[in-house]
């Protein structure tokens, strides 16, 4: 069960109200349309919460009748009703665990193989694979930013952009490391091998949020691009690497035509990392101040998936598991991203 506070939400939608009426709120219209666009959700939730707690009651009280005079025909209703209230609250669940503003931006993910060469580049290019499959299932968008093939197979690395509502709250928890066990079939004594892969998860910049980078903080490559694109991106040094040297972040994109547009690119990149790193120390102050000391989970071992000698996906924060590995890599990893929403309450 969620924990929904009500009256921190209700004394949000207040202060922002009562913002709205001091004198220049209408100034700067892109904080402006912010607030409001989070007042709104938090009334959405609410009166959808409000609802459901009708609903529920009237369920009760059908239940108390039962009790009192028994029919088959109530019964039959209570239980349909019930089936009903319990899909809806699922679906409510989750948006409240999606209820923060960045939560709703869209997600750029980047894969990067651990040591082990041509089967752990393998790894990377299967997830690379899930996930996009797991962004079909939901409707949502992927356009690849950039990809840097393998030599003889997979993938060394590739970022690319989900585009979709809530994109970045669902992806958030697959940040980290993921071990993969199997016989490979690039080992000619078929032998059982464990390789890794990281998967790092930050939400795209966009123009609410205000990130400030110094012209002088950043070094700007350009080189020609390779892997998939075209026979234009063969052609010019149209690919762009930009090296923030204050943090020491790189970010790269050849998916566009021209070199300005993919310095545009990885230049949002660039804020897109600088506005996760911003996210994760607000995320540390808080468990600081509720007393939780929480392991730094970037680069650590989140999941496993195991095809041989069994079969079995186990994400060690939350102890859910699947024995159904195909299921898995054809991007079936909701009930993956609920436990782990659910487990941050």
């Amino acid at each position: 069960m969620i924990h929904f506070d009500l009256p921190v939400r209700e004394s949000r939608i207040k202060e922002i109200e009562e913002l709205m009426l001091a004198p220049g709120f209408w100034s700067d219209q892109r904080k402006a349309q912010a607030l409001v666009q989070e007042m709104n959700a938090q009334k959405n939730l609410i009166a959808e919460y409000q609802v459901l707690l009708g609903t529920i009651n009237e369920i009760n009280d059908s239940v108390t009748m039962l009790k009192d005079d028994y029919s088959e025909e109530l019964h039959l209703l209570i239980e349909e009703e019930y089936l009903d209230f319990e899909k809806r609250f699922e679906e409510y669940e989750i948006s409240v665990l999606l209820s923060h503003p960045y939560d709703q931006h869209n997600a750029i993910v980047e894969l990067h193989p651990g040591a082990g060469g041509t089967e752990s580049q393998d790894w990377a290019l299967m997830l690379y694979r899930m996930y996009t499959r797991y962004a079909a299932h939901k409707g949502f968008g992927v356009k690849v930013l950039d990809m840097l093939d393998g030599e003889e197979a997979g993938i060394k690395s590739v970022s690319f952009l989900v585009e979709g509502p809530m994109a970045y709250g669902y992806l958030k928890g697959e940040r980290g490391v993921h071990r993969l066990v199997r016989i490979s079939p690039f080992n000619s004594a078929g032998k059982r091998m464990t390789s890794f892969a990281s998967v790092e998860v930050m939400p795209e910049f966009n123009e609410d949020i205000q990130i400030e980078i110094k012209p002088e903080d950043i070094e700007i490559d350009t080189h020609r691009a390779s892997g998939a694109g075209g026979q234009h991106i063969n052609k010019t040094d149209s690919a762009v690497r930009i090296t923030h040297i204050p943090t020491g972040i790189v970010t790269s994109c050849q998916s566009e035509r021209s070199q300005l547009q993919n310095k545009e690119q990885a230049l949002n990149m660039l804020k897109s990392k600088l506005y996760q790193r911003y996210i994760e120390e607000q995320e540390e102050k808080l468990s600081k101040i509720k007393g939780v000391q929480m392991k730094n989970e970037w680069g650590s071992q989140i999941r496993s998936y195991v095809f041989c000698p069994y079969t079995l996906v186990k994400d060690v924060r939350t102890g859910y598991e699947e024995t159904n590995v195909t299921r898995v890599m054809d991007g079936e990893i909701d009930e993956f991203i609920y436990a782990y929403l659910k487990s941050q309450i």
